[in-house]
């Protein structure tokens, strides 16, 4: 069956290595080449397809449908929520319970009476199996459907020229390869498209691939890029027009766009997360010890005792015993009171599996645009030609942002709040806007790279103003202001601003150059002749700053063991300045351009070594994501975008931020409601204690469980009765498992949560083999005194179990015998709730109990409660219709010296334990 499901993956990996390939090599070719070529390239034309050329190239490129996520029906939810390997066994039990039990002794089968009916077993499973299911069910079904709330996101229409319509609306599903769409401002656009004309045309792809900033789309032919959202000809799917107008024409559709292929991925079944695979396997390690024990004991009991059907019996209240019926109650009741917990600090947990694996994960994968950084741009510095501040350079970078009537981006926002910030230091910055009025202006487009406003004072001087990038501009200066004078722009000075330039560039920034012109030609006659022969004035350099708590939390991360790993879709070096902003050292980086290059094995063994992976697209941060959890790592990704979705889907936890898209907040485990990264310090801290109270009670109640059954097998195999009735063994289990739901409210000690836990199978087979045979040696010295000392003492007049027949008959010896057995269940059952609740205390840290380390107080008030109970129970009348008798007092001068030592022996034990195995827990 797995290589059944492998050969599928790998089918289904092919076919979609294939799609990116052909969706790469189209939009490439369309790229690259003059439009006519591209046209004929796509079998169209600038008129538009003919009507039988559509079907044909629909038929040939595929229809314009996103895969959307098969939704799962209300069947499917809820197998999901109640089957797994334990509720699957506890469901097999409790089927045979009902036809042992109930079936039988109703209709009086196989010797079993009316009065054997009983139908606690069955209530007992069936109840525990449907309030986990319910409590994970309901959490489960709060979560959204990621896929469709990313397909939500493209409108339903979009406006296309064919021959014969002119400008027609046509339904976004009947788009095709080869039509000819047109694209205004708020348009979305409707598949990935090659630009044929445009004017002032300005996308945002921001949540494609993490670029802040708008992106000028222009129909100038392109030189081969390493990524294909590199392409300033080329509009994707699912990006949004923000200003201008343009035509273009479709060069791919449905799952072969960009958007569609993170869609898809999208759409596909979240990967196994560790979670999972630890409760699972854990699972089987206590459903193997079961099959071996259970049968055993009823072969022991059967052979011994000489009735095979309460052997069988025995043997099923056996099973149930060795099952911790609680594990799914206990499991998701951690889970729900983290979940809580996590609620009070603005934290939204969709997925309850996910809290175990945020104190398990040891990598941390973030992007950095929106999660380390606000996401929007700033002006650190507005520097003169020295790389001085000065406040005039942000003046007059201000008059040229206020007064252009295009679209206004990200820098002239930051270049205009920033002068309202620095308005009380600066006289001259107040009220610039009434202060002048514009006269002309020369709009930016993408040959120049740069903006020009014409503005005049109150006393009618006129002055250029143009802002753009540092080369351009450069190419229209024959002045700078320098040490206080204008000066000829000459080869050294020039040498000498590109240095300061780079400086800044290498640092992160991205900077623009300002210059001014006063009183140049007549107003009404400006153009781009006008630029020339302009004064260089300074620089404005501009970051997206780190968020406030972003170094605090990763060197709180790192303290905890968790290493943090940059994964963003942006440039090298605006990623290592933030990286060093934060604290974050970058011992090695890999681009996008690199991984295309290297296989899984070299990136496997590259990525260990590697902080910062740059310029990425969605698909390589998945793949990075995947080969991190190949090594052997429990990987946590956080991201804001759509091309975070992907690989959030691939990591063992999704994690998202509050200034996140729907389509990223729909596919994360996680979403941190609040902007201080610091929340994710205490979510890993919950996840841990929420992992330290399941694994709590994994470990004591497997060993606990393991120890009895051992005990068990002894008495089934040496002693003429059973040691416990099967009802008897199944309500002291009850009692326990109740004893235990106090356990997620448990305290944690500080050393288990300093550093990342994962699941470990084996770990809980080792324990059962260590811990539970402790218990078992204090039984059998039980079953000796029980059996030798205490019942032939106050039962039988010092007469044995099997002698007592040749010392009574009729009903003397049926009544001795009775109360024989009864006395000794009921001290071995009081001894048995005594040391397996007790060992809780033990086995709950490696510290000594009581001492160095103390249990919550509702752990302890439930677990001495539990105690209480069952030892007063054999004294109630519901204790005599168990099959217990009242016990002497003296019983007590053995219990409590018995319980105390193997209390100093479970200690030893455990201490031995962690020196073997490094760890208790």
């Amino acid at each position: 069956m797995n290589k059944k499901i492998n050969r599928i993956e790998v089918r289904q990996t092919a076919q979609k290595a294939a799609i990116r390939d052909e969706q790469n090599r189209r939009i490439q070719f369309a790229a690259t080449h003059p439009i006519q070529e591209t046209l004929g390239y796509l079998n169209t034309t600038l008129c538009g397809l003919e009507p039988g050329k559509v079907e044909e190239n629909r038929s040939e490129y595929g229809s314009n449908k996103v895969t959307r996520e098969k939704k799962k029906t209300l069947p499917q939810r809820l197998a999901g929520a109640f089957i797994n390997p334990f509720t699957a066994i506890l469901f097999c039990l409790a089927l045979v319970s009902s036809f042992t039990d109930m079936i039988f002794p109703h209709f009086s089968l196989f010797g079993c009476v009316p009065k054997d009916f009983d139908c606690l077993t069955v209530v007992i499973i069936l109840t525990m199996v449907f309030l986990s299911g319910t409590l994970r069910f309901v959490q489960e079904s709060r979560s959204g459907n990621a896929a469709e709330k990313l397909l939500a996101m493209i409108t339903t229409t979009c406006t296309v020229t064919r021959k014969g319509q002119e400008m027609a609306e046509i339904p976004l599903d009947e788009v095709v390869v080869g039509d000819i769409v047109h694209l205004s401002a708020g348009d979305m656009l409707p598949a990935d498209v090659r630009i044929l004309d445009a004017k002032d045309l300005f996308v945002s792809q921001a949540s494609l691939t993490g670029e802040s900033e708008p992106i000028e789309k222009i129909p100038m032919v392109n030189e081969t890029r390493d990524a294909i959202t590199d392409y300033t000809n080329i509009a994707f799917m699912g990006s949004n027009v923000i200003s201008g107008s343009a035509s273009a024409v479709v060069v791919t559709v449905g799952d072969h766009t960009l958007f569609g292929s993170m869609a898809s991925e999208v759409a596909h079944e979240a990967v196994e997360t560790s979670f999972s695979k630890g409760v699972n396997a854990v699972s089987w390690v206590l459903i193997r010890f079961m099959l071996v024990m259970v049968p055993l004991v009823f072969v022991a009991n059967g052979i011994t005792k000489g009735d095979w059907l309460s052997a069988f019996l025995f043997g099923i209240s056996i099973a149930v015993g060795l099952t911790p019926e609680m594990l799914p109650m206990i499991v998701t009741t951690c889970l729900a009171k983290g979940a809580v917990s996590m609620s009070k600090k603005q934290t939204i947990v969709k997925n309850l599996n996910s809290i175990q694996n945020f104190g398990a994960i040891d990598i941390l994968c973030t992007d950095k645009t929106g999660t380390l950084t606000q996401d929007k741009v700033v002006l650190e510095y507005h520097l003169n030609v020295n790389g001085e501040d000065d406040l005039r350079v942000l003046r007059h970078a201000y008059l040229n942002s206020y007064f252009q009537t295009g679209y206004k981006n990200l820098m002239d926002v930051a270049i205009i709040q920033k002068t309202e910030e620095e308005e009380a230091d600066d006289p001259q910055l107040v009220d610039l806007s009434e202060h002048y009025v514009k006269v002309d202006e020369i709009p930016f487009d993408f040959a120049r790279r740069r903006l020009t406003t014409v503005v005049q004072n109150r006393d009618g001087k006129t002055q250029m103003v143009t802002k753009g990038a540092v080369e351009e501009m450069l190419s229209i200066c024959s002045f700078a202001e320098c040490d206080g004078k204008v000066r000829p722009m000459t080869k050294e000075l020039k040498s000498r601003i590109l240095a300061t330039v780079d400086d800044l560039n290498e640092k992160g920034f991205r900077v623009l150059a300002i210059a001014q012109k006063s009183n140049p030609s007549p107003a009404g006659a400006f153009g781009v002749t006008d630029e020339c022969d302009m004064v260089l004035m300074g620089y404005l350099a501009f970051l997206d700053p780190p968020k406030e708590s972003t170094a605090d939390a990763i060197k709180a991360l790192k303290a905890h063991g968790v290493t943090t790993k940059i994964l963003t879709g942006d440039n090298d070096k605006v990623t290592r300045t933030i990286c060093k902003q934060v604290g974050l050292k970058v011992r090695n980086m890999l681009l996008g351009s690199d991984l295309e290059n290297m296989s899984d094995q070299e990136l496997a063994k590259a990525a260990e070594t590697t902080d910062v992976f740059a310029k990425l697209t969605p698909d390589q941060k998945a793949r990075v994501v995947s080969v991190f959890r190949e090594n052997g790592h429990t990987v946590g990704f956080m991201g804001d975008g759509i091309n975070d979705a992907s690989a959030m889907k691939s990591a063992d936890i999704g994690i998202s931020v509050d200034t996140a898209v729907d389509v990223a907040k729909e596919s994360a485990d996680i979403v941190l409601l609040e902007k201080d990264l610091m929340v994710l310090e205490e979510g890993i801290i919950e996840g841990r204690k929420t992992y330290a109270n399941m694994i709590k009670y994994i470990k004591m109640t497997a060993s606990s469980n393991f120890g009895n059954m051992f005990s068990v097998l002894a008495a089934s195999a040496l002693l003429p009765f059973l040691p416990m009735e099967s009802l008897q063994l199944i309500f002291l289990n009850l009692i326990y498992d109740l004893s235990c739901t106090a356990i997620p409210w448990d305290n944690v000690d500080e050393e288990f949560i300093s550093v990342p836990r994962k699941w470990d199978a084996s770990s809980v087979g080792s324990f059962m083999m260590w811990i539970g045979p402790t218990s078992s040696v204090f039984d059998w010295m039980t079953y000796i005194f029980m059996y030798f000392v205490f019942c032939p003492l106050f039962v039988s007049r010092g007469v044995l179990y099997n002698d007592l027949a040749s010392h009574f008959a009729g009903a003397d010896l049926v009544r001795m015998q009775t109360a024989y057995v009864a006395m000794f269940q009921t001290g071995w059952f009081i001894e048995s709730m005594w040391s397996q609740t007790l060992v809780i205390h033990m086995i709950r840290t490696p510290k000594l109990p009581f001492i160095q380390s103390h249990a919550s107080a509702p752990l302890t008030l439930m677990t001495f409660t539990g105690i209480g109970v069952l030892t007063i129970i054999p004294f109630t009348t519901f204790g005599r219709m168990l099959g217990f008798v009242a016990l002497p007092t003296a019983y007590f001068a053995y219990l409590i010296p018995c319980i105390l030592l193997y209390m100093v022996l479970a200690t030893s034990l455990k201490k031995a334990y962690v020196r073997h195995y490094g760890e208790l827990l």
